[in-house]
């Protein structure tokens, strides 16, 4: 017997975390030095009110090099989503890859791993959904789940990684990424 399969009917933009949502303060393990962009509480707020579910998708490495705890990654990931909770703006989940960067995992981003996990969990519509971050490795993971993928390009993005292309599309923060979003509807 054949089984028709439901779509997908959520929306989402994911979001990397470091150098996007808040300050990229390099292996943070202090959940005390969480700096959080202040266009971030808005761009996350719009998103929200336009439907769609925010996501935070991470590579946490530093966790395999022994320079942050995983329990402080889960405590700062916690942290931020209340933050932004309390001002209005809802982060509905968190996902963080802690294995190495040559680890050969499918959650590491570029790899789409986190997506595809988030997108069965939260029943997420991956051809109506973007991933926003400030690497290249982030743009590629979304694009290789089937979103469309923003780079951000500001002061603190590291040189384009040229092994994965052209970015589809920059914006010079998360806010600008959030107003292209909303007017270029899929």
């Amino acid at each position: 017997m054949l089984r028709e399969i439901a779509p997908m009917n959520n929306k989402a933009v994911f979001l990397d975390r470091d150098g996007t949502i808040i300050i990229d303060m390099v292996y943070l393990n202090d959940p005390n030095k969480i700096l959080i962009l202040e266009e971030s509480y808005e761009a996350i707020k719009r998103l929200n009110d336009a439907g769609f579910l925010v996501i935070l998708i991470t590579n946490q490495s530093g966790v395999a090099r022994g320079l942050v705890q995983e329990s402080n990654v889960k405590k700062i990931n916690a942290m931020i989503m209340a933050d932004f909770k309390s001002r209005g703006a809802n982060i509905i989940d968190a996902y963080y890859c802690p294995h190495p960067v040559d680890g050969g995992c499918e959650c590491r981003k570029p790899n789409p791993g986190m997506l595809l996990e988030a997108s069965t969990k939260h029943d997420i519509d991956l051809a109506k959904s973007w991933m926003v971050g400030d690497r290249m490795t982030d743009v590629f993971a979304g694009l290789k789940a089937g979103c469309r993928s923003i780079l951000l390009q500001n002061q603190n993005t590291v040189p384009a990684e040229a092994q994965y292309g052209t970015p589809p599309v920059v914006s010079e923060n998360v806010l600008a990424a959030a107003e292209f979003i909303l007017k270029n509807p899929i």
